[in-house]
């Protein structure tokens, strides 16, 4: 039986160099890039993809848009790691635990859209309250998102990294004009009525992420508190692979969370925590921003498109 092609576009990059890490030595698919000289060339990269079975782009959102506009092969199926195609018609979000026909449907599709890093945890936890009704779809919600220097990509690589060069400041609180543009798909896959509010962040380390969403049980329906709210996450990953939610009496007992605890795996761990007295929950995620959160998902939705 011939082995897959299977073609990274933008191996160079942050995301591309993990995903082709965790491909190479494999034997059954054969593992296509291209030389420095012809990466950027349009004739080698439209020859490239339309000769694979699954494309993987690693690259900017326009240079994305301009490879896709070059597949004819109707055979090719892509994987578009960037965010130009997050919340676009006729691509499949590429979370596969999003509910319980996202993974079918990712292992059939022409078109995968892989989730930003952040938008991973935040849709794994409130997509199963929203559509459960545990939380209102009109909740005024606030994500905040700390991640590892690795997030920027390759320049925020380089100004940590880089010897001699002065490193960066220990924590970068940016997007402050409340228009980051993982608000959207963070918006359309979570079920949210109206746009959260994001505060994300980069912090002097190189990788993994600790998200938070603050809630007030005053605000959710009545009788809503932290235990429906573990139990409904707790219900909805049964059996999950890579998505783990820690029992109540963990998270009671739990001080601090530490945003590099799943470096290096595909895991994302979900948790909830509460004040009862204050009529206050906390629900929280921690994962590796490349590997659930950017490199991990993409070989994820891969591996179900090999098998579909």
């Amino acid at each position: 039986m011939t082995q897959p092609i299977v073609f990274i576009d933008g191996d160079q990059g942050t995301t591309g160099l993990q995903i082709h890490a965790r491909l190479q030595g494999r034997r059954d698919i054969q593992l296509l890039t291209l030389p420095d000289a012809e990466r950027k060339d349009p004739q080698r990269r439209a020859e490239a993809i339309n000769s694979a079975d699954v494309a993987i782009l690693c690259l900017p959102d326009d240079a994305a848009r301009e490879v896709v506009a070059s597949v004819v092969s109707p055979a090719v199926q892509v994987i578009d790691a960037s965010s130009a195609h997050r919340t676009t018609a006729g691509w499949v979000y590429g979370f596969p635990e999003m509910d319980e026909r996202q993974a079918d449907l990712i292992a059939h599709a022409k078109r995968v859209s892989n989730p930003g890093c952040y938008p991973t945890g935040a849709i794994a936890l409130l997509r199963p309250l929203v559509s459960a009704g545990l939380v209102p779809a009109d909740y005024p919600i606030t994500v905040n998102a700390v991640s590892g220097y690795s997030g920027s990509g390759r320049a925020g690589v380089e100004q940590y990294e880089t010897p001699g060069v002065a490193p960066g400041p220990a924590l970068r609180v940016y997007g402050l004009q409340l228009a980051h543009k993982h608000v959207p798909e963070m918006q359309r896959h979570a079920g949210l009525a109206f746009a959260p509010v994001f505060v994300p962040a980069y912090a002097a380390y190189a990788q993994g992420i600790v998200l938070t969403i603050a809630l007030q049980t005053r605000l959710l329906p009545a009788g809503v508190q932290a235990k429906q709210l573990h139990q409904r996450l707790k219900d909805f990953y049964q059996g999950s692979r890579y998505v783990q939610v820690a029992p109540l009496e963990q998270a009671s007992a739990t001080a601090q969370l530490d945003p590099q605890a799943l470096n290096g795996t595909n895991d994302l761990r979900l948790a909830v925590f509460s004040n009862d007295a204050q009529g206050q929950v906390l629900l929280t995620a921690v994962f590796d921003n490349l590997g659930k959160g950017a490199s991990g998902a993409a070989v994820q939705s891969l591996e179900l498109m090999l098998q579909g």
